[in-house]
């Protein structure tokens, strides 16, 4: 704490060194400094074209780049060269908004090497070369003519064969659940391939021409297969002896990732101990709200001696209420207006009218992983349509779809749509791409990302939505109970090796979480590391950087305004923002003590 604290005022003073300079100064570094940038970002895309696509810059859609070990070392050295630039610049001479870029550009850079030299995923991940997605991104970008995506396409098709030829030789040490999970979204890459073949037949490409990317795509599908297969026969068992690569990071590494990842003001460790103390308050308060509503669902029956068993059968009782499972996505389409009309009429954010957000079925080639998440648009295409995609429960059967709808049942279903759509993800990604930077766009920082959209649940209900009614507060206690168990978890499975009996153990009896979620999660927690973390980390970030605000101002303090404010730097780490803001608030008070 002391250090910290220490930190704060040494900021203050170089941010009050920066105000003492002359305008002129300032001017001059913040103008070479935004050459700078432009010139980062647009080299970075010749070493990065995936990347470019899916930021919505789609010069390079028809490159499609190999990723052996002579296109990494490129891209190293590269890197280098952009921390040597990035040498001359003096931070004190840096506008606020220029310093975050700063920030924001090293730690990016530091951690494409830390992940090159360290992690070396590609060495282990085979999902991580599924090209469905990318393939989306190029054939659905309508500012080009269907055409002009036709050619890029065939363009890019030519280098497919060569990528998994170099995917294979980069797995050397392949980690199972990801083998097996390449495996299963194999069907969905395999179907865009086919995709291509059907917007071929509407384009106005040249017969001949046709004929050719014919034969392209029959090609790069055939590699495609024939590296599934190769997974399917080669690699998943390779991946299953008793000396195979776990997918478990360990300490040192999960550590490193955390800090490259999160970019927080505390370690992985001190921010797993602060979820282990917000589990026990939560269960306190849940404890409380279940033996009020205990009457109201069990009349006289006499209550279980063990608190954590009333919360339970409390939380089941009111999981029955829920949709039916051919509604679930009609409800949530339902949902959103809803929500919007409660923003507004509270004053609580501005939201965009012409940001239109559309409820779709997941695309086959990203389920596996996540129930729900947005797909919105990048910096490049702001006007693109933003999509708030959920999985539908086709694939569950009876059992398992009234334990998936028990999990989100009436009051967590409003929860959840606050956290992916409105004021969650869907508003702060609207906002952060009308940032006056790219680079926080570019490089959003996940804790921020999903902290904010933990910190609105939260801040809807303290706000009134729900009418503070006890069950809305209990199922958002354990909705909550999600983002402080999926630190714990996280933590749990890549640090301390938990097993998977008491990983599910753990989500059902401390999360209070149904049999089908909890292994989902589970799963979760096997193909990923770190981003579980994200959530808890930054909600805790953000709404600890509130509170001290509203204490440092008073009666000055506005919430609408605290939201916009902080909104307004992007999808900047949170330990960024508190900077400038807390900067903003001392240069305040020292004007009006002139």
């Amino acid at each position: 704490m002391y250090k910290r604290c220490l930190l704060a005022v040494l900021l203050f003073l170089a941010l009050s060194e920066t105000n003492a300079q002359l305008p002129s100064q300032l001017a001059e570094t913040d103008k070479k400094f935004n050459v700078f940038k432009q010139d980062f970002v647009d080299s970075l895309w010749v070493y990065y074209p995936a990347w470019a696509t899916y930021s919505g810059y789609h010069v390079y859609d028809d490159v499609l780049q190999i990723p052996n070990e002579n296109t990494r070392k490129k891209q190293e050295q590269y890197i280098h060269r952009t921390l040597k630039k990035m040498e001359v610049f003096d931070m004190t001479l840096l506008s606020n908004q220029n310093r975050i870029d700063f920030y924001m550009i090293r730690d990016e850079c530091n951690a494409i090497l830390w992940s090159n030299s360290e992690l070396k995923e590609h060495t282990w991940n085979a999902a991580s070369y599924n090209l469905g997605g990318l393939i989306n991104e190029i054939l659905s970008y309508k500012d080009y003519s269907l055409t002009k995506r036709i050619e890029n396409i065939s363009r890019w098709l030519k280098n497919v064969p060569a990528y998994y030829e170099a995917a294979k030789i980069n797995l050397k040490d392949p980690v199972y659940e990801y083998a097996k999970l390449a495996t299963e979204q194999s069907g969905g890459v395999l179907a865009m391939f086919d995709a291509i073949t059907d917007s071929v037949k509407f384009s106005s490409v040249s017969a001949q021409h046709s004929n050719a990317i014919h034969k392209e795509i029959a090609s790069a599908k055939k590699a495609a297969e024939a590296f599934y297969k190769w997974v399917e026969s080669e690699l998943i068992p390779l991946s299953s002896g008793v000396d195979s690569r776990t997918f478990r990071l360990g300490k040192n590494l999960y550590e490193k990732k955390f800090a490259h990842s999160i970019h927080s003001e505390y370690s992985a460790s001190e921010i797993y101990q602060k979820a282990l103390m917000r589990k026990d308050e939560l269960h306190y308060k849940m404890s409380k709200i279940a033996i009020e509503l205990w009457p109201k669902y069990f009349g006289e029956q006499l209550k279980p001696l063990d608190e954590m068993v009333i919360v339970r059968k409390v939380l089941e009782a009111i999981s029955k209420n829920h949709v039916h499972r051919d509604s679930f996505i009609v409800s949530i389409k339902k949902q959103i207006p809803e929500l919007e009309t409660f923003v507004k009429e509270k004053n609580l954010l501005f939201l965009d009218p012409n940001k239109p957000l559309i409820v779709r079925e997941t695309p086959e080639y990203m389920r596996g992983v996540a129930g729900a998440s947005i797909s919105a648009p990048g910096p490049y295409n702001p006007n693109a349509e933003t999509y708030y995609n959920v999985t539908p429960l086709t694939h569950y059967t009876e059992t398992q779809a009234e334990s998936y709808l028990r999990e989100y049942n009436h009051y967590v279903l409003q929860i959840l749509n606050i956290h992916e759509a409105i004021p969650g993800h869907y508003t702060q990604l609207v906002y952060s791409n009308k940032a006056p930077s790219i680079i926080k766009s570019l490089f959003g920082n996940g804790a921020m990302v999903e902290g904010w959209a933990v910190y609105t649940e939260l801040m809807m209900l303290e706000n009134g939505y729900g009418n503070n009614e006890p069950e809305m507060w209990l199922m958002y206690y354990k909705w909550h109970l999600r983002s402080v168990c999926n630190t714990i978890l996280d933590y749990h499975v890549h640090v301390l090796n938990m097993p998977e009996k008491d990983g599910i153990y753990f989500l059902t009896s401390q999360a209070f979480q149904e049999e089908t979620e909890a292994k989902g999660k589970w799963k979760r927690a096997t193909l990923s590391s770190v981003q579980l973390c994200s959530y808890y980390t930054g909600y805790y970030e953000i709404y600890a950087l509130r509170e001290e605000l509203k204490k440092k101002m008073g009666n000055q303090f506005n919430l609408k305004q605290f939201h916009e404010d902080f909104l307004s730097y992007g999808s900047a780490p949170v330990k960024y923002i508190k900077e400038m803001m807390f900067f903003k608030v001392e240069e305040s008070n020292q004007k009006k003590k002139k």
